[in-house]
């Protein structure tokens, strides 16, 4: 049984519906992201669960009891803000302190507790410190202190790493999985940032208008995605639709594909990175080769990006710079037969 469910949840403000028929499971001890773009419904799903507000149907089960109406301090449950929301006037002990006093934990326990959580996120000899002394990175670590020191029975984190810089975000991405790791406790995260969310997932469920795309493993979206929608999300730009006639895939043009993906169907959308497209002389010889024409050419540092015209569509190709092509050449794209991806146009 999983720890997490929503069943059939609609939600929204007013008469904005945001969710709609909108179900996810979660297993004890997963980290699990929700990533989509603004406004697809992946705060409002985490408001939800954390019981800052109640949807309009469905119900929100954990544990095997239901909590749709639950307030929010009886779940027991951890929340990272994006903005910290640390108080100013109280030390860094206090902040993270004070759920336990708000649960009256005798005082030598919660000493204890906040020490040890103190020094679970490196912040040893802070603890007399206020927050405008700290800079952003210890200030989320007092945040992340603060929420797993009440030992949750859920983590939930709301875009937490949204106002540091790269560089940081990168460092405490890594600290968030290894505590998380460490400590084995479930968590929900919510984030726009695909390499972060891919970075420290167990699962990845991805969004679109108020509903879950697919919902699967970094490495299972990011190589297999189930919809257009998704693999335009993970990095594939090039698409092109083939149609199976006397046992083999045709382009539109007529020209032969091999595929080593099974699919079920007539008709499907391929589609592949342009990091999966070889380019070269029109006689390259290529499998799967289709020629065409440069139209635009791009230095990317170690790599040239090509666009070129074909007869079943426009292609970006990403190349090494050992021979470059100028714009107008004639040149033969080869599509690597265990790159291509096959969707089923049933679920374009």
């Amino acid at each position: 049984m999983p720890l997490l469910e929503l069943r059939n949840i609609t939600a929204g403000y007013d008469r904005n519906i945001i969710l709609r028929g909108f179900n996810l499971e979660v297993e004890k001890g997963e980290f699990v992201s929700l990533l989509g773009s603004s406004g697809c419904g992946k705060t409002t799903t985490l408001r939800l669960i954390a019981g800052f507000s109640e949807p309009n149907e469905g119900s929100i089960i954990f544990g095997g009891r239901d909590i749709t109406h639950v307030p929010l301090h009886r779940r027991n449950f951890g929340f990272v803000f994006q903005s910290y929301a640390l108080f100013p006037h109280m030390t860094v002990f206090d902040n993270v302190a004070f759920g336990l006093k708000m649960r009256k934990v005798p005082k030598a326990e919660m000493r204890k507790r906040v020490m040890d959580m103190l020094a679970l996120v490196d912040l040893e000899g802070f603890e007399d410190r206020y927050p405008r002394e700290m800079s952003g990175g210890q200030r989320q670590r007092v945040a992340l202190a603060r929420a797993m020191v009440i030992q949750p029975d859920l983590m939930l984190f709301d875009e937490p790493l949204s106002n540091l810089d790269a560089k940081l975000r990168v460092r405490m991405r890594v600290e968030i999985r290894r505590i998380q790791q460490e400590l084995g406790f479930t968590a929900i995260y919510v984030t726009h940032d695909q390499e972060e969310c891919f970075a420290i997932s167990d699962k990845v469920a991805i969004m679109n208008q108020g509903v879950i795309e697919q919902m699967d493993t970094p490495a299972n979206i990011f190589n297999g995605p189930k919809t257009e929608f998704i693999a335009r999300f993970v990095g594939f730009e090039n698409f092109f639709d083939l149609k199976a006639e006397g046992g083999a895939w045709l382009t539109d043009s007529g020209a032969p594909i091999r595929l080593t993906q099974r699919t079920e169907g007539s008709a499907v959308k391929a589609c592949i990175r342009p990091e999966d497209v070889l380019i070269g002389p029109p006689d390259a010889g290529f499998e799967n080769s289709v020629p065409g024409e440069v139209l635009v050419s791009t230095f990317l540092g170690r790599h040239v990006q090509y666009n070129v015209r074909t007869a079943i569509g426009e292609f970006a190709v990403k190349a090494e710079q050992d021979h470059v092509y100028s714009i107008g050449a004639q040149v033969s794209l080869g599509l690597i037969a265990n790159k291509i991806i096959p969707i089923p146009q049933t679920n374009c």
